[in-house]
This record gives C-alpha cells, sequence and structure tokens, in this order.
C-alpha cells in the first residue's frame, strides 16, 4: 500500500520508511525540502492522493511556546483536512509520554493540542507515545548544564532507541487503527540524572552531574513518574550498553 511518512526524512522517518520499503510498500517521504509543507499546505494534496496510511513525524522549528502551538495546531488541522479529503484510512502520530502531565511546558501543552485535533477528526487513528529518544541524553545533559555542572532532575526515565521507536512505528502502520494511544517505553527505567550521568561517562564527559529535585526539564518540574509509563507499554529490546556500543561508536 501507498504510506506517506510527514517528516520522513528526520531520524525516525528515514529509520521507519526503510523498515516498510523493506515490506514491499510504496513510501513517500514527505517534508518542506521534497516539497510538502504541513504549516502551509503546500503539496498535501499531491502527495495523498491514493495514499492508505500517513504516518506524522513532524516537529515545529521553533520551541519558543506560541510557534510551536502554532505550528502542531495549524499543521494538524491542515493535515487532517487534506486526508478527509484524500480518503487516508489510518493516521499516525508520534507523540510523548507524559503530555498530558506536565502542564509548564510549552511543547507539550503543543503535543496534547495536536493529539486532541486526531482525537476529534474522522479518520480513525493511532496515537503512539514515546518515552524520551537515547540519541536525545547528551541534550538532556547539556540543558542542565552550567560551567562544569549538569544539575538535573531526580525522576524517572526510560529512554528508547530510535531503531525501536521505528519498529513500533512501521507496525502500527501494517496493523488496524487502535483509535487510541499506545505507549513505548526503552527497557531500563532509572533517574534522569543518573541517566545522564552515565552517558556522560560513557563519553568521557567530566562534567559532574548534580541530583536536584526541583530541577527542570525544558521549563517543567518533574514528579517521579512524568515521564516514564506504566500503562501497559510495549518495551523496546535496545539497552543502553547496546545502543551505546553500536551507535556512538560506529
Amino acid at each position: 500500500m501507498k504510506i506517506v511518512i510527514i517528516g520522513g526524512t528526520g531520524l525516525i522517518g528515514s529509520k521507519t520508511a526503510d523498515r516498510l520499503r523493506k515490506k514491499g510498500h510504496e513510501v513517500i517521504a514527505a517534508a518542506p525540502k521534497t516539497g510538502v509543507n504541513t504549516l502551509t499546505g503546500e503539496g498535501l494534496a499531491e502527495v495523498l492522493e491514493n495514499t492508505e496510511v500517513v504516518i506524522d513525524l513532524a516537529n515545529s522549528p521553533s520551541f519558543e511556546d506560541k510557534a510551536v502551538l502554532e505550528f502542531f495546531q495549524t499543521a494538524g488541522r491542515n493535515l487532517m483536512a487534506a486526508e478527509m479529503d484524500a480518503g487516508v484510512k489510518h493516521h499516525i502520530a508520534l507523540s510523548i509520554v507524559g503530555t498530558d502531565r506536565l502542564p509548564d511546558s510549552g511543547y507539550l501543552r503543543a503535543k496534547v493540542a495536536q493529539e486532541k485535533i486526531i482525537r476529534e477528526g474522522n479518520i480513525p487513528y493511532t496515537i503512539v507515545r514515546s518515552t524520551q529518544f537515547m540519541e536525545f541524553l547528551g541534550g538532556i545533559a547539556q540543558e542542565g548544564t552550567v560551567g562544569d555542572t549538569a544539575r538535573l532532575s531526580t525522576g524517572f526515565l526510560q529512554p528508547i532507541a530510535s531503531d525501536d521507536v521505528a519498529d513500533f512505528v512501521a507496525e502500527a502502520a501494517l496493523v488496524v487503527p487502535a483509535n487510541g494511544i499506545i505507549e513505548i517505553c526503552g527497557p531500563e527505567r532509572a533517574r534522569l540524572c543518573d541517566f545522564a550521568a552515565r552517558y556522560l561517562k560513557a563519553i568521557g564527559d567530566t562534567r559532574n552531574v548534580v541530583a536536584d529535585p526541583q530541577a527542570r526539564y525544558f521549563g517543567a518540574k518533574l514528579e517521579d513518574g512524568s515521564l516514564v509509563s506504566d500503562n501497559h507499554p510495549r518495551i523496546g529490546r535496545i539497552r543502553f550498553d547496546d545502543w551505546f556500543a553500536t551507535t556512538l561508536r560506529k
């Protein structure tokens, strides 16, 4: 079948496209640089012609509160309208575990708005909520760094490798719509500060990591369960040590 991946040239999009092509499907990687822009609507009608499944992996170019909300609302409405016109049978969107638990985060408020548009639409859907990617552990550490010290939250993290995310998203595209939320997590759970310290040690970074329950995570204060799932999540296969050995040491 024909599957269009919005944001199909990014980290998860390119891996998901590769998996689906290997199974014999026609996959179109859609992005502004390929002439498809969900924010303006450019190219949507053309690329969605005869499409059965749409996977939305697009991200906002700006994380400023107002800009990111505008992106997910405008792009979401444009995409759903174009899918209705094209007769798309299944809409899949990648979201984040904990979106509805961290209202202080402008980005997560925007993801809540995106999910609402999907739920209220008339297209069968699957929302795949993922925990944080292992590939972003460095950025998490940097966010809390001042000088030689990274002051980081003690909330729990259960990071997942992008290869596992791509596996789950590709799988969702090939089964019936859930008309609900599927949550996916990595196989190991530890405090965010401990995962960051483990990552920094692995790359030979000598920054001192300080565990601080009050430290903000991209603007939001975390509780122990803010970023992890106990809602019968699907668990990835790649542990941190294996990810580090195969990804960062290539």
